[in-house]
């Protein structure tokens, strides 16, 4: 069995406004075709995926409960 190499984080979720995965930079035709795509391709597209991952604008988690709980416990202590 061979292994296929692949810029998968598993955070699979795609920015509607660049059309990227907010996790690898793939399209969803790239992510689609990968296993079918021949080494050369899949290191032509894996070689523009760092410029793709700047360009996304990545919105800042919301604060969970669990976190502002810790935060406001760090507040009160100092």
């Amino acid at each position: 069995m061979t292994t296929v190499e692949t810029p998968c984080i598993l955070v699979c979720s795609i920015d509607e406004k660049t059309g990227y995965c907010f996790g690898c930079g793939r399209t969803r035709e790239e992510i689609a075709a990968w296993m079918t795509m021949g080494p050369d391709r899949r290191q032509t597209v894996m070689a523009v995926l760092p410029d793709r991952l700047s360009k996304i604008v990545r919105k800042p988690r919301r604060e969970t409960r669990r976190r502002r709980l810790e935060r406001l416990k760090r507040e009160r202590e100092d």
